[in-house]
């Protein structure tokens, strides 16, 4: 995608946002959006690009660090109970509850039977989310094996970039495989009727996030909606089904 032409499909997106967020500050509504995928995938990116010109008072970012010892002894979903949004609040989770079907899986960060806790109880909760009104949205973006390398080797050399490195990120091309594998039983154990996961090829950057506002916007309501520019494509954002595995859409 040119700049150009990125730039001038980002403006308009941007203000289908604000007007989306009007709605929701009108009528007290309740909205969380999920972001997890691979390192380097572009999550920050994206958001970012969501919340540029939103009203920061009724929008926000939760990105958790690592659980302290007290988080460690409670129910595992009740340090994310606090950051779910009231009503008029949009909150986007940059990483969420799934940190334990990802890197806490394959890192032996948990124990195996907190794994199977986690998969046993997670549909239950994400039901309690959407029946107490909130618009729940997960997406997953998805790199190539290659595109993530090269980013990595970009986060080294870029003096910007330099808080994105953590040991767990270097760690991301040698589990490779094992990321896979838990990644595709995510999708096989989580993707609910209620709650389903919505799978994003990220390889080119700016083409996702054009499209991941575009099909968020998709699926809502609210006045002055232009449908017209919210055309997104379904061959780089679709819902993940099991065919999607059969059909080369997932990145092995």
């Amino acid at each position: 995608m040119k700049k150009k032409e990125y730039k001038k499909e980002l403006y308009d997106l941007q203000i289908e946002l604000v007007k989306f967020q009007k709605e929701i500050i009108k009528k007290h509504l309740k909205v969380c959006i999920v972001f997890e995928g691979r390192d380097t995938a572009g999550k920050d990116g994206t958001i970012k690009r969501f919340i540029e010109h939103l009203s920061p008072r009724e929008a926000r970012v939760v990105a958790l660090g690592k659980p302290s010892d007290k988080d460690k002894s409670s129910w595992y979903f009740q340090r994310y109970v606090p950051h779910l949004p009231s009503g008029g609040e949009i909150v986007f989770f940059n990483r969420s509850w799934y940190n334990r079907a990802g890197v806490e899986k394959v890192m032996n960060f948990c124990t195996k039977k907190e794994y199977e806790n986690f998969i046993q109880e997670v549909g239950s909760f994400e039901r309690l989310l959407v029946h107490s009104g909130i618009l729940f949205i997960k997406y997953y973006l998805d790199i190539s094996k290659n595109e993530q390398k090269q980013r990595l080797k970009s986060r080294k050399k870029d003096p910007l970039k330099q808080w994105k490195i953590s040991p767990i990120d270097m760690q991301a091309q040698r589990y490779w495989d094992s990321y896979s594998k838990a990644r595709n039983e995510m999708f096989d154990k989580t993707t609910f009727d209620f709650a389903p996961w919505f799978v994003v090829h990220t390889d080119e950057k700016k083409e996702a996030r054009i499209n991941i506002i575009k099909h968020f916007l998709s699926l809502m309501s609210y006045p002055g909606k232009n449908n017209d520019v919210l055309v997104y494509k379904n061959d780089i954002i679709y819902k993940f089904e099991q065919k999607c595995y059969k059909k080369g859409l997932i990145y092995s």
